[in-house]
């Protein structure tokens, strides 16, 4: 077993084994950061994919300044922001830069909700929606720097996210009425 530091060093070098060690050791909890971000598996099996790619070709930039994890969650997160660049510039249907100023509305009807049905529930989402809900709710990410990666203004990501919130509000709701009834 490699040290952290010696990992990396034997992927700079190229190592087969060690890169293939290095991938069984991240992807686990990556793929759940992809998932989160897509709309489907296939789709997250590309992040992943593509934001590993990114990971091995920049492993030689990285500092030692944070958390190798951190670091490569961080690459994998801006790997499905750029997936959604491009993808919504193809999507007519979502006219994210056009979106209104919609009152945030809070409940608690996620409590009884568990975490494969929420995903699955945050995957259906529309793409601008499941971004900006993503990258605040489960990311961390502040309005600002959301709407500096998604090039959009912070009115729209709070509104985004407003609407993210009310969707899965309403969609919960649904499942909760369903459930009593059975």
């Amino acid at each position: 077993m490699y040290s952290e530091d010696e990992l990396i060093r034997k992927c700079i070098e190229q190592d087969a084994k060690a890169q293939e060690l290095f991938y069984r050791r991240f992807a686990p909890r990556m793929y759940g950061v992809c998932l989160r971000f897509s709309k489907n598996q296939m789709e997250a099996d590309d992040i992943m994919q593509e934001g590993f790619i990114k990971v091995f070709l920049n492993l030689k930039s990285f500092r030692n300044e944070g958390s190798l994890e951190g670091w490569i969650r961080r690459t994998i997160v801006n790997t499905a922001i750029n997936l959604y660049k491009k993808n919504v510039k193809y999507q007519k249907d979502i006219e994210i830069d056009q979106a209104e100023a919609v009152q945030n509305s809070e409940t608690g009807a996620y409590d009884n909700l568990v975490v494969e049905e929420l995903l699955k529930l945050i995957s259906e989402l529309p793409l601008g929606y499941r971004m900006v809900f993503n990258l605040n709710i489960i990311e961390g990410y502040t309005h600002k720097e959301i709407s500096q990666l998604l090039e959009i203004s912070e009115n729209t990501s709070k509104s985004q996210l407003s609407r993210a919130r009310q969707t899965l509000q309403r969609k919960i709701e649904e499942i909760q009425r369903t459930e009593r009834k059975k």
